[in-house]
């Protein structure tokens, strides 16, 4: 068994201090204000916040951070960027890259990701001799970082959502049929440390009439998908269908307990009612890079959506941030200020977000949550003098000291234990270009 003593602890019932956190085979057995302990249990320094979970990722994205921003365009512009890179990675390399991308997550306080994964086979289309080859190579790097994955294995089967043909590096990802999908699908087996997901990559990329096949297929699983992204999206959903992508997706059975929409931006009323008692995943820093729009956060957690966060492209990863951003891009929208508490943030930003990827478990520091610990500093600049209840209007990533998953130590005193993330982040993307 291991202790922990947290100078301030934000607990299911508020930020406490003084608080023993005690830990046996990876999960809180004790969790509460202390008034003396033995001087030999380690002191975290600051406060000390439930495991982030990163809700939304696309691994190979973090290779485009500062080589997209120069000049005009769109997300339609930065699109064709990020195939190039897609199209140079095989197994070995996206290994190198999403293991060092993970531990950066690790970093920042990321516990457990959510990688939306499509990017399955080699250039040209051609499978792999080991179909899941890539897939694998995500899920052993977030075990050399230290943290938990869900991989949500993703459906691309068209170019647009009038059913042209994929071509180009999109051939990469298409799996021929959803015949196909499954086959591949069906092969990929859950760790301790990984669960298996699925997810439509858009009602741009997978035709109408197999998506209730694979609602049927994946019922139970936790499925996700990029959902009103982009403004043009809607409209073509509307012209060959009739109806916004959301429709869509809830005629053909999608809309399920366990679904995630990603992004969310451009929703009608009626969208919204009907994501009720699903999650909405929202990628705050993605979004205003790529000049996608505001979402309506505020109205989907009014009408019983479950908010989630995600990085999304990496070019920010700080899951404090994107926290930040969700009531900031709302008060920009809004023109007033105050639309989320401190405690429906940080749920975002952790309970829900687990249980959006499939671990209900995480995300609490309560007895029988699984051991995730992150300390923030209370002393750096950007943190000094601050209320704790104020941490997420103040701190970054770089104010994350210390980071405990599932019992273990991931992060100390601001350095991953194991990865020296500077240099393998420097590496593995300068190979790419």
């Amino acid at each position: 068994m291991s202790h922990y003593l947290c100078e301030y602890a934000w607990l299911p019932d508020g930020i406490q201090s003084d608080v023993l956190i005690a830990i046996e085979d990876g999960t809180i057995v004790r969790a509460e204000p202390v008034g003396w302990v033995e001087d030999h249990v380690p002191k975290l320094t600051g406060l000390t916040i439930p495991g982030l979970a990163n809700a939304h990722s696309h691994a190979f994205h973090r290779a485009l951070r500062g080589r997209t921003h120069m000049g005009k365009g769109s997300f339609w512009t930065w699109r064709e960027q990020m195939y190039q890179v897609a199209d140079r990675l095989d197994p070995d390399s996206y290994h190198r890259l999403a293991r060092a991308v993970y531990a950066e997550m690790a970093l920042a306080g990321v516990t457990c990701v959510g990688e939306f994964h499509y990017l399955h086979h080699a250039p040209g289309g051609k499978p792999y001799a080991n179909p899941n080859a890539m897939g694998e190579a995500l899920v052993a790097a977030a075990a050399d970082a230290g943290i938990r994955i869900t991989l949500l294995d993703t459906v691309y089967l068209q170019a647009t959502v009038d059913g042209q043909p994929l071509a180009g590096p999109q051939l990469r990802f298409g799996d021929g049929s959803m015949d196909g999908w499954w086959n591949r699908f069906d092969e990929l087996t859950a760790q301790p440390h990984a669960m298996i997901g699925a997810a439509l990559h858009s009602v741009r990329a997978v035709p109408a009439d197999v998506m209730t096949d694979f609602a049927e297929l994946t019922g139970g699983l936790p499925t996700h998908a990029h959902v009103a992204e982009q403004v043009d999206e809607v409209a073509a959903c509307r012209a060959a269908h009739g109806c916004t992508p959301t429709e869509l997706l809830d005629r053909h059975g999608v809309l399920q307990e366990t679904f995630t929409s990603v992004h969310a931006t451009h929703l009608t009323k009626g969208d919204i009612d009907l994501m009720a008692d699903t999650y909405a995943c929202f990628c705050p820093t993605t979004e205003r890079d790529l000049g996608d729009g505001i979402g309506p956060a505020r109205a989907l957690a009014d009408g019983a959506v479950r908010l989630t966060l995600g990085s999304d492209s990496h070019a920010v990863i700080d899951l404090l941030e994107e926290a930040r951003a969700l009531e900031l891009h709302e008060r920009l929208s809004a023109q007033a200020r105050g639309h989320f508490s401190q405690e429906e943030l940080l749920t975002a930003a952790t309970a829900t977000g687990h249980a959006s990827l499939g671990w209900p478990s995480a995300g609490r520091l309560a007895v029988g949550a699984r051991a995730d610990l992150v300390t923030v500093s209370l002393g750096t600049v950007r943190t000094a003098g601050i209320d704790p209840a104020g941490v997420l209007m103040a701190a970054g990533a770089a104010d994350i000291t210390h980071v405990v998953v599932d019992g273990r130590v991931v992060v100390a005193d601001g350095r991953h234990v194991s990865v020296d993330v500077a240099r393998e982040l420097q590496e593995a993307v300068c190979a790419l270009f």
